[in-house]
């Protein structure tokens, strides 16, 4: 299992986790944003010259073309994790994640998304999400 970037539909939100324990949570599971989202780009490059080291007196010719790389709109850097953390904790499961975004936004998100009572801790005060009524 790996992190990956979750943006839930409506609100201006990031989430930063494992798919299953942010699903364990929610009643509609939330699809990476990477999935389906990588793709090939490509970008000229102009011909330059390249010093193999400093003070190189000869330095050598770089063809210039087109260049092909991958893009993942969802890819994070793992070493360091983006946001504010934030824990979800519903009596029986207590799992973290980190959010980009405002509070009030994952606040609403969860109001309207959770199965069973939860209670969400942020850097500020902890806050009770209640079960959604049918």
């Amino acid at each position: 299992m790996t992190t990956q970037k979750f943006s839930p539909e409506g609100f201006e939100l990031s989430i930063y986790g494992e798919a299953a324990n942010i699903n364990y949570f929610l009643t509609t599971p939330l699809t990476p944003v990477s999935e389906g989202g990588i793709v090939n780009k490509t970008s000229n490059v102009k011909a330059h010259t390249r010093r193999r080291y400093v003070g190189d007196t000869t330095p050598s010719n770089v063809s210039g073309g087109e260049r092909v790389y991958m893009y993942d709109p969802g890819r994070i850097r793992l070493n360091v994790l983006p946001g504010d953390p934030f824990i979800l904790d519903d009596g029986t499961e207590k799992r973290q994640f980190t959010f980009t975004g405002n509070v009030v936004d994952l606040h609403a998100f969860l109001m309207s998304d959770v199965k069973e009572e939860t209670k969400l801790y942020t850097t500020g005060a902890p806050y009770v999400i209640p079960k959604p009524t049918a």
